[in-house]
């Protein structure tokens, strides 16, 4: 049974107790890992005693108990620790997989003199602290993080093993990435506002990922020296997914080199205050006439959703869906459209929120109350990549070519066909958006012109911008503002944006998501030279919820 043979001898030295949990200790040249056992039994998690022959028998099926997990974590704490990586590995229900990340954690990370602590158990999950000293040639600094593993029964044979994940080596890892010590590969950078301020996660903390992202892209080109360093290098999915190599400790500093951005400092700060007051929320400013980010901000400090989310934008997609429908003389701004209660397209039946209907209304009433079945209705006109090519053509999105300075997800719009072709008009479906994408459309609107957003200025490195092929005509556009216009004064907006001075425009969204409660909030404005988005995921309808948050900044903007 593995290794279950030894532990008896292991357990002739008294073992190190603290407070009924693992407990790692330090004795003379090894190292041992204890799990509180008491006497010749162990206690089982409903109170009873059993033998080891019982737990023999039992091993293979039914729920975890406690000395198996414990026993486990003891098992993989203690080899890992004493640099016994094939040992621990086999603990593992991934022993390849696992000494591969080991083994790297000391050769390529070069950690050093590990203590692992494990703390109380929770179900199969036993949380653990990491100490030890990272070293890279002369220079050398202390580490500490906190972990977590998960024992499980191995497929097959039902033996208790730790289930082998990147995160139990370092919570930052995923597939394929691997911990690295050495001179970063890139330089640091310092960055600026658009005034020369520097740009630091303390004064902004959503501007983590920001910042990684440009020193990846800029740290070559700025002008700086590399440090030493240990990081995150992410791996071919965790590419896939844009996310940069991370900094997880400086042994020795690099010299910055500069890198300028094109954000506001008074906007970049009220967009931070407006995201903390809300769980889940994003927002992006842009400026119009230029295409430069003035903001960007989350309330969660990962993942950068205002960039790299991939949400259904619900209805805010309208804009896009109005000006396919304009064009193509299957609306017009105050001639009569239907909005019934329902109606069905390619075997599904779709309704308007709370099933309302407006009778011998305009396309700006159903427009402004955001009715869905007055663009659902519309579907057996088009074909199926009609939304696709206007998303492209028009408004720049749905091509994977923007060139911003950090990484972004530039909106997806796919072909479809029947019911999700239909639901796609509403931005449901297929249909995957995020602020910045969402920002990007007020301005096309406000301005007549798509100019793809940027971070930092293509004069500094070069970059080619992302261009639309067309743009709306001069009736279509002026039909498209006033809808939005409307919207903003009367319709679904209008308390958001009350108080919102200067030309206008706007349109909400709520985007249903399956197995949450309630919707996704998007909103969508401009006022003059700015324009805004945002969304605050499952928090109910975006003019009550991203709606404030935008309108505020647009104020703030002047």
């Amino acid at each position: 049974m593995g290794n279950r043979g030894h532990a008896g001898e292991r357990r002739k030295t008294r073992p190190a107790v603290l407070g009924g949990v693992i407990a790692v200790v330090v004795g003379g040249a090894g190292f041992g890992a204890y799990a509180l056992l008491g006497g010749g039994g162990a206690a089982a998690e409903d109170g009873t005693r059993t033998t080891s022959a019982q737990q023999e028998e039992d091993v293979r099926t039914g729920p975890l108990s406690a000395v198996e997990v414990t026993g486990t974590a003891e098992r993989f704490l203690t080899a890992w620790q004493s640099g016994k990586v094939s040992e621990a590995a086999a603990v593992t229900d991934d022993p390849k997989a696992a000494a591969a990340l080991l083994t790297a954690y000391a050769k390529d990370a070069g950690v050093k003199d590990v203590t692992l602590t494990a703390g109380a158990r929770s179900g199969g999950k036993v949380p653990f602290s990491v100490k030890g000293t990272v070293s890279y040639e002369d220079v050398s600094k202390p580490l500490a993080y906190d972990s977590a593993l998960t024992v499980v029964r191995r497929a097959g044979d039902g033996e208790p093993r730790v289930a082998w994940r990147p995160q139990v080596v370092h919570p930052d890892l995923k597939d394929g990435d691997k911990l690295v010590t050495g001179e970063s590969g890139t330089p640091p950078v310092k960055a600026l506002d658009r005034d020369g301020g520097e740009l630091t996660t303390e004064k902004y903390p959503s501007l983590g990922s920001v910042l990684d992202g440009l020193r990846e892209k800029y740290g070559e080109k700025a002008g700086g020296e590399a440090g030493v360093e240990l990081r995150v290098v992410r791996g071919k999915e965790s590419q896939k997914a844009k996310l940069s190599d991370k900094t997880l400790l400086e042994l020795s500093e690099g010299t910055p080199g500069t890198v300028k951005t094109t954000l506001n400092p008074s906007l970049q700060a009220a967009a931070e205050e407006q995201v903390a007051r809300k769980e889940r929320a994003s927002v992006v400013v842009v400026r119009p006439s230029t295409g430069e980010i003035l903001a960007v901000a989350n309330s969660s400090h990962g993942f950068n959703v205002a960039f790299q989310g991939s949400l259904a934008p619900g209805s805010t997609m309208k804009v896009i869906t109005s000006s396919m429908l304009i064009e193509k003389g299957l609306a017009s701004m105050d001639e009569k459209h239907p909005c019934p209660k329902y109606f069905s397209y390619g075997g599904w039946k779709f309704q308007n929120d709370d099933k309302f209907e407006i009778k011998d209304g305009t396309f700006k009433a159903s427009f402004a109350r955001s009715c869905n079945t007055a663009f659902i209705s519309q579907a057996p006109e088009l074909k199926n990549d009609d939304l696709t090519k206007q998303a492209q053509q028009v408004f720049g999105l749905s091509m994977n070519n923007w060139q911003v300075g950090v990484p972004t997800f530039d909106g997806s719009v796919p072909v479809q066909s029947a019911a999700p072709m239909a639901a796609s008009l509403i931005g449901q479906g297929g249909v995957r958006m995020n602020p910045l994408n969402m920002a990007s459309v007020s301005a096309t609107v406000q301005s007549g012109v798509f100019r793809q957003p940027y971070l930092v200025s293509p004069e500094v490195d070069g970059r080619t911008l992302a261009t639309a092929s067309r743009t709306l005509s001069s009736g279509t556009l002026a039909q498209l503002r006033e809808l939005m216009s409307y919207t903003a004064a009367y319709g679904t907006a209008a308390e958001a944006m009350a108080g919102v001075g200067g030309q206008t425009g706007a349109k909400t969204g709520s985007a249903e998501v399956d197995g949450q409660k309630k919707p996704n909030g998007w909103f969508t404005a401009y006022r003059g030279d700015l324009a805004a988005a945002g969304v605050v995921q499952a928090a109910g309808h975006g003019g009550s919820t991203a709606g404030p948050i935008v309108a505020a900044l647009l104020k703030n903007g002047g």
